[in-house]
C-alpha cells in the first residue's frame, strides 16, 4: 500500500484531533504550510511533520483516543506555597517521559490570593494525567 503525499483539511482534522475551521485558519494565517488546489488545501507529508514537530502518520484514519480534563481546588495556600506547588508540577509536565503522543499533559493554574486557593487544570491522556494528580496531591499535602 502506497503512503498518502497528500491531506486535504478535513483529514488533517482528524488526523490533529482538531476542527476543520482550525486547521483552515492555520493554513491561512501561514502556520501550516499548504497547496490550493482548486478550490480545497492540500498538505504535503512532510509539511504536516514540520508543523507538528513529528512524523506524519502514514494512515488516515480514527483511532480512538480519551483525554482527561481536572480541575484541583487546593484551599488554604499560601502565595509562596502555591507558587512551589505549580513550579514543581511545570518541571514535572515539562521533564522526560516514557509516553508518546497520549502522554501529552497541559497544565494551567490560578491562585486567588483573597481566597487562599490554587485551582490547577490539568488535560491531558489518562495515565499522564493520572501520575500527574499523584503528585499534586503529594506536594498538596507537604506542610510549609
Amino acid at each position: 500500500m502506497a503512503q498518502q503525499l497528500y491531506y486535504s483539511v478535513d483529514q488533517v482534522a482528524d488526523l490533529l484531533g482538531l476542527h476543520v475551521r482550525t486547521v483552515r485558519s492555520y493554513v491561512r494565517d501561514g502556520r501550516l504550510k499548504a497547496t490550493r488546489v482548486g478550490k480545497q488545501y492540500r498538505i504535503t507529508r512532510e509539511d504536516l511533520a514540520v508543523f507538528t514537530g513529528a512524523p506524519a502518520p502514514a494512515s488516515v484514519g480514527r483511532v480512538r483516543h480519551a483525554e482527561v480534563s481536572a480541575v484541583v481546588q487546593i484551599d488554604a495556600i499560601s502565595a509562596e506555597e502555591a507558587t512551589r506547588l505549580v513550579n514543581t508540577v511545570v518541571a514535572t509536565v515539562q521533564g522526560p517521559r516514557s509516553g508518546g503522543a497520549a502522554d501529552h499533559l497541559r497544565v494551567e493554574h490560578v491562585y486567588d490570593e483573597e481566597r487562599a486557593t490554587l485551582k490547577v487544570i490539568v488535560l491531558g491522556g489518562l495515565e499522564a494525567t493520572a501520575e500527574l494528580l499523584k503528585v499534586i496531591d503529594a506536594l498538596s499535602e507537604q506542610p510549609a
